[in-house]
């Protein structure tokens, strides 16, 4: 930890919702609107040491921290390094690990991603997704962001898309994603990398760890014409005038009727439901509404987490991690996790990707590069998905 970077402070974790700013510290400003604390609290898997950044979205902004393809993975410095972040967190839970015979992770995060504005993926099922069980009424959808009018709010990404050719209308389930449903047909965009596809249709609507169809199409649409049409899913760098559809089942017989040199013209979008769009949003499940936790969440497994929580009126957004170091943090429950957001004067809140992933870092004034602020509980970063980073105007 720098010194003088923030000031700890000490605090019991009750098991109701704290009062807003009884379990924070004194902090120290990084940047114009953007301020930096640690706080120690005690809870019930004993003492816990975490790391907090306020943006005040009035006086600075915060955006999507990503590699440079959906298909990949950096770790949280990097990123923020690379796009000159003043502070960042590790954002949404991602495909990490497969079981599925020569099918290599994808790296790709489980909700939607939202880039200045631009839908960059959509959410894969909630059947397919890594991280702990979802609350009830959640979903991968779920994510937080800050909308056109520069205010933070928790909201759901629904993907609208189509492709439309002369013998009619055929519907999306996915864009760069790494699960679609059964019979479904995802899009594949230039932004996605060169890592194969082919994770796209393994799993089901029940399981994650279901076996790869075999009853695949795959279609290639150059300049809105159809270019190929294949029975296998390809791996590559897609070009940017180029859309890959593959399909599963009966998305795979759907694809089938299209032709080689025939018109084909891809459409799609994340829709919120609101008059005000997003113009940053990760994905992440809700742990806080309206100042309380969700009712079921769980309150027994403790772990190193990171979460993201906004203020009512949506100027202020709060950015918490844990320290990973076992000997000084004893980590939180999805619970307590909420009543520490609320605690810092949140409202509503995400739980984002834990355990190895949770990693905080701030630039301060005068310096050339992040420092990481927690202790990974891996020893080191490790490369992830996507994260939330703080610039300063």
């Amino acid at each position: 930890m720098r010194a003088g970077a923030a000031i700890a402070v000490s605090a019991v974790l009750a098991s109701a919702v704290l009062p807003a700013g009884s379990a924070t510290a004194d902090s120290a400003t990084i940047a114009k609107g953007v301020s930096y604390q640690t706080f120690s609290i005690t809870a019930s898997h004993g003492p816990v040491r975490g790391y907090a950044v306020t943006v005040d979205l009035t006086r600075a902004s915060v955006g999507l921290l990503h590699p440079a393809a959906v298909a990949a993975r950096e770790p949280v410095s990097q990123m923020a390094d690379a796009q000159h972040a003043v502070a960042g967190v590790n954002g949404d839970f991602f495909n990490i690990s497969e079981t599925h015979p020569g099918i290599t992770p994808t790296g790709s995060s489980d909700g939607p991603e939202i880039s200045g504005g631009r839908a960059l993926k959509a959410a894969v099922p909630n059947s397919q997704r890594f991280g702990p069980a979802l609350p009830a009424g959640t979903s991968t959808r779920d994510v937080i962001g800050v909308g056109l009018d520069r205010r933070a709010r928790l909201g759901t990404l629904t993907l609208q898309g189509s492709v439309r050719t002369p013998s009619g209308v055929i519907g999306l389930d996915g864009v760069n994603q790494y699960a679609i449903r059964d019979g479904g047909i995802g899009a594949f965009t230039a932004a996605w990398g060169d890592i194969s596809r082919a994770r796209v249709v393994c799993g089901s609507d029940q399981s994650r760890l279901d076996p790869c169809s075999t009853d695949v199409t795959e279609v290639a649409i150059r300049h809105g014409i159809v270019t190929s049409v294949s029975d296998s899913v390809g791996a590559g760098q897609i070009a940017r005038d180029t859309v890959v559809l593959d399909g599963r089942d009966a998305g795979a017989d759907e694809l089938r009727g299209l032709r080689v040199g025939e018109p084909a013209i891809v459409h799609y979008g994340l829709s919120s439901g609101t008059t005000v769009p997003f113009t940053f949003a990760v994905g992440g499940f809700p742990i806080l509404r309206a100042g309380q936790p969700l009712p079921d969440l769980d309150d027994v497994t403790s772990a190193v987490r990171t979460a993201a929580g906004r203020s009512a009126d949506g100027r202020r957004l709060y950015l918490v991690a844990l320290d990973g170091q076992a000997a000084v943090s004893g980590g939180l429950t999805v619970r307590e996790l909420a009543v520490q957001l609320a605690s810092m004067g949140a409202a509503d809140g995400v739980n984002l990707d834990g355990g190895g992933s949770s990693t905080i870092v701030t630039r301060l004034p005068g310096d050339n590069k992040v420092t990481v602020d927690n202790n990974p509980s891996g020893g080191a970063e490790r490369p992830v998905a996507n994260g939330i980073g703080v610039f300063s105007r």
